[in-house]
């Protein structure tokens, strides 16, 4: 069975960073694309970036991008989200998403990934 557990969310004042981890086990985390989703109260889940298989292939949303990084580290099964300059709309849970199919570079669809973690929250002060 597939287990993602993602970890660093917190309190923090805008234009301070913060980076989130999402260990994955159960599978051969190496061939699966994985992606970040955040979800506002009251609001859809939406897509924050996406990460291939290979790492050498990145998607972000426009909201993040050139604020939030996503690697991954397959020797220890990790993923991870740089997230800096955080600002009040970027408060939200954080889902960590591994895709259901092998050997993609990733999606901003949530229906391409089949593997949730549990969340973890952000939220930043202004």
């Amino acid at each position: 069975q597939v287990q993602l557990v993602e970890s660093g969310g917190g309190l923090v004042q805008a234009g301070d960073s913060l980076r989130l981890s999402c260990a994955a086990s159960g599978r051969t985390f190496s061939t699966y694309a994985m992606g970040w989703f955040r979800q506002a109260p009251g609001k859809e889940r939406e897509f924050v970036a996406s990460i291939s298989w290979t790492g050498d292939r990145r998607n972000y949303a426009d909201s993040v991008k050139g604020r939030f990084t996503i690697s991954r580290d397959n020797a220890k099964n990790t993923m991870y989200l740089q997230m800096n300059s955080l600002k009040p709309e970027d408060t939200a849970g954080y889902y960590c998403a591994g895709a259901t199919t092998r050997f993609t570079i990733g999606s901003t669809f949530a229906s391409s990934y089949g593997y949730w973690g549990q969340g973890t929250q952000v939220t930043v002060s202004s």
